[in-house]
């Protein structure tokens, strides 16, 4: 008899204990620059070495966003490049060194990619409409890169396939200004990229887990429906970018209480903030326009202690609501002499954890890494119960859950191939499946469970 189990939560992801405390970390990956650009960073008078600091503070994780080729930056100061391989490994090897747990990040671009711009890299232009040939070269890419890290020690503990993808990856140049999603191109690549890594980490032994990375928690319900929808469902954790200069009116609390549903409704996945930032000063340092302007009511002015504040009441709000981790964007970009693509200096040196003498100031963000949040389990609104012996599994509601009616069911294998689709009808509390009909794949699978209201359950199965 083929029988199903259920991983649930945490465990799914491959942890062996369950997170306690809420992680804390930071995007360090200005820092190489910053320093070849003449910053020195001081803490007590004294020179530090950031990803040393960051770590010593409490940052449990570092970030690096990595960019395929960013040639853009041989016209630029020196004409070195940074964010490519290269300058990857030493920003790895950094913070490995340190002791922190490392988040690599893959742009999928040469240049910034964000919720407006997933522009495809200039070497993939050619081959951007040929969807096969260019999910090939995204898999051999994704995957060689990890073989090069693993060559050098530098295997990353979490991989982020895309950047802030609300949009379509992997655009076509000419083709940006364009935001419908063309979803049977986007997750086909999608799937892809995630192969990589779990190829990758199988050949290997290692165990790598896979991000799926979106901004605005207001968006993030919806474009996760549409993503498990088809079939992109190969990934462990759900990383948010959450700013109130870009995402208001959403409040902190109303992230926590989209994170608690997203948690309820996807058991098997960990939740964290990827990125957020708030302001220490409205004064600026350079020529360089800063790109955050907004401040909310609560926390004006501008000031150390309302950023530390923000970071705070969000960090508790995470953790009451399941989440494992808040990572902090950019806090060690500040001024210097160096020009970026649109100005001279930073633009972010008012939301960075030092002041304008680079000196770390002690009562901001800095003194929030230290900060300890336990981490509330969230109880899923539906649960599974299996009959292995009648291939039946029954639908548990919670008590008091608010859960719509149900509609249907879908078994997708890995790769994101559909194995099972099957209705419930309105009322029912079994799902009956007969497994003799299923070309097993090796491997975990993924069950989803969909009402009327769209995905409200998702669990990792496997074959025993």
């Amino acid at each position: 008899m083929i029988w199903l189990y259920f991983v649930f939560g945490l465990l799914a992801c491959g942890e062996d204990v369950p997170h306690i405390i809420l992680k804390t970390g930071a995007d360090l990956s200005y820092t190489n620059e910053m320093e070849d650009c003449g910053v020195v960073y001081y803490a007590d008078s004294e020179e530090v070495d950031p990803y040393h600091y960051f770590a010593d503070r409490g940052s449990a994780i570092s970030r690096i966003r990595l960019w395929h080729t960013p040639a853009w930056y041989d016209t630029l100061n020196q004409g070195k490049r940074y964010s490519g391989l290269d300058d990857v490994i030493k920003s790895l090897r950094r913070s490995r060194d340190a002791g922190m747990e490392i988040l690599l990040n893959y742009h999928l671009s040469d240049n910034w990619a964000d919720p407006q711009r997933q522009e495809i890299p200039q070497a993939w232009q050619d081959i951007a409409d040929d969807v096969n040939v260019l999910a090939d070269s995204l898999y051999q890419y994704v995957y060689d890169v990890l073989d090069r890290l693993y060559a050098e020690g530098l295997v990353p503990e979490m991989v982020q396939v895309g950047n802030e993808t609300n949009i379509e990856i992997l655009k076509n140049i000419t083709d940006t200004t364009d935001k419908t999603i063309d979803w049977e191109r986007n997750a086909f690549l999608f799937k892809k990229g995630m192969r990589a890594v779990r190829d990758f980490s199988a050949d290997k032994g290692e165990h790598i887990k896979i991000a799926m990375h979106l901004a605005s928690p207001a968006e993030l319900e919806e474009l996760l429906e549409s993503f498990l929808s088809y079939g992109v469902v190969d990934f462990d954790i759900i990383g948010i970018s959450y700013y109130w200069a870009w995402h208001y009116p959403t409040t902190i609390a109303e992230t926590g209480e989209i994170i608690r549903r997203t948690k309820a409704r996807h058991p098997d996945k960990e939740v964290m903030i990827f990125e957020t930032g708030y302001v220490w000063t409205d004064e600026y340092n350079d020529e360089a326009a800063n790109i955050i302007s907004e401040t909310h009511p609560d926390y004006e002015p501008a000031s150390p202690a309302n950023q530390l504040k923000w970071l705070e009441d969000l960090s508790e709000t995470v953790a009451q609501n399941g989440g494992t981790a808040v990572l902090y964007w950019e806090p060690t970009w500040v001024s210097s002499p160096c020009y970026t693509q649109w100005g001279q200096g930073s633009h972010q040196e008012h939301a960075t954890f030092f002041n304008f003498e680079n000196k770390v100031i002690e009562n901001g963000g800095i003194k929030w890494l230290g900060g300890q949040w336990a981490i509330n389990e969230v109880a899923p609104d539906i649960s599974i119960q299996t009959d292995a012996e009648n291939d039946t599994y029954n639908i548990i509601k919670s008590e008091g859950a608010e859960v719509p009616a149900l509609t249907d069911f879908l078994l997708f294998d890995q790769s994101g191939e559909e194995l099972i689709h099957g209705r419930i009808e309105n009322g029912d509390d079994k799902i009956e499946l007969d497994l003799s009909l299923v070309d097993w794949p090796s491997g975990q699978c993924f069950l989803i469970i969909r009402g009327v209201e769209g995905f409200i359950y998702s669990q990792s199965v496997g074959q025993e």
